[in-house]
C-alpha cells in the first residue's frame, strides 16, 4: 500500500517544480499576509471599497475572456492596462494620500531626525482642558452645537486657513461666545493650539465612511473626518441632544462624561512629555 502511494505520487508530481521553503519566506509571506489584510481592512468602510470591487469584476470578466480566448477583448485590455494603472492612481488619490498621512503619523525617526525637534507643538495646560470640559458641558446643557479641534503633532495649518484668525487665549467664555446662535463666528470648527484659539469658522473634511449611524449629521461627520487625516482630537456637542462626542483615530465615541473627556484630554495633553521622557530614561540607562 505504501509503496503504490509512493509511486502514485512520483507519477502525478514528478513533473511538477517544489521551491525550498526556508524561514525567510515563511516570514516574508506572514508579513504580505498582515499588509494586504490591513490594507483591505483600511479601504473597507471606504469609497474605495466600491471601486476596489468593480476593479475586481474588471478583472474576473478578463479572465473569462482569456478562459474562451476572446481574442479581441484581450488585445483591448492589454493596451488599456497602463491607462488604467494610471486611472486607479487618480481615482484613488484621496484614500493614498490618507496611507501616506497616516504613515507620516508614525514616529519612529523623530529622536534621531534633526528636522522633527521644532515642530513639537506646545502642549495645553490644566486651565486650558478644565476651560475646553467646562464650555463644551455648560453648551451642551442648552443645546448649542460646537465643534473643537485641538491639535498634536500634527499642524493644521491648511484647515486653519479655511476660517477667520483669532489668536487668542483659550477660556470657557470664549468657547461659549464663539459657538452661540446667530453670530458670526458659530458655524464651522474652532482649533486650538497650546493654549491659544488660532482659527473659528473652519471647514473640515467629511468622512467616507460608510458605516456611520444615519443618525449624525454633518458636524459630526466633519469630526470624524478629521480625525481620520490628522492625529487631532475633535469634540463635538450636538445642537440636538446636547450630548458630547469625542473622534479620534477615525473612531467616534458618542455620549461621553465630564470625567472621561477631561481624561482623554489628560492622555494627549501628557503623551509627548511622557514619551520624551522614556526616551531619555531608555538614552541614561544604555549609557550605563
Amino acid at each position: 500500500m505504501i509503496d503504490w502511494l509512493r509511486n502514485f505520487i512520483d507519477n502525478y508530481t514528478g513533473g511538477m517544480y517544489f521551491p525550498a521553503v526556508q524561514v525567510k519566506d515563511i516570514i516574508e509571506i506572514l508579513i504580505l499576509t498582515v499588509i494586504v489584510y490591513e490594507i483591505m481592512l483600511w479601504i473597507k468602510n471606504t469609497k474605495a471599497w466600491m471601486l476596489l470591487r468593480g476593479i475586481i469584476m474588471l478583472v474576473c470578466f478578463i479572465f473569462l475572456a482569456w478562459l474562451f480566448q476572446m481574442h479581441t477583448i484581450l488585445y483591448l485590455a492589454a493596451q488599456s492596462i497602463n491607462v488604467l494603472a494610471i486611472a486607479a492612481i487618480v481615482v484613488f488619490q484621496p484614500e493614498l494620500r490618507r496611507a501616506l498621512e497616516k504613515l507620516g503619523e508614525k514616529n519612529l525617526f523623530s529622536n534621531i531626525n534633526p528636522f522633527d525637534k521644532g515642530n513639537e507643538n506646545e502642549r495645553f495646560s490644566d486651565v486650558t482642558a478644565d476651560s475646553i470640559v467646562t464650555a463644551c458641558y455648560e453648551m451642551g446643557r442648552v443645546c448649542t452645537g460646537a465643534l473643537i479641534v485641538v491639535e498634536q503633532a500634527i499642524r493644521l495649518n491648511e484647515y486653519e486657513m479655511t476660517g477667520i484668525e483669532l489668536d487668542c487665549k483659550v477660556s470657557s467664555q470664549v468657547l461659549i461666545n464663539i459657538f452661540e446662535h446667530n453670530t458670526p463666528l458659530h458655524d464651522g470648527a474652532v482649533i486650538i493650539r497650546g493654549d491659544r484659539i488660532t482659527s473659528a469658522t473652519c471647514y473640515l473634511p467629511l468622512s467616507d465612511n460608510m458605516s456611520i449611524s444615519k443618525d449624525l449629521g454633518t458636524r459630526h461627520r466633519a469630526a470624524l473626518g478629521m480625525s481620520e487625516v490628522c492625529d487631532a482630537l475633535v469634540i463635538v456637542v450636538s445642537e440636538e441632544t446636547g450630548l458630547v462626542s469625542v473622534a479620534r483615530g477615525g473612531q467616534l465615541t458618542r455620549g461621553v462624561k465630564r470625567e472621561e473627556l477631561r481624561e482623554k484630554l489628560s492622555q494627549i495633553q501628557y503623551r509627548n512629555s511622557e514619551s520624551r521622557k522614556f526616551t531619555i530614561w531608555k538614552g541614561w540607562r544604555r549609557r550605563r
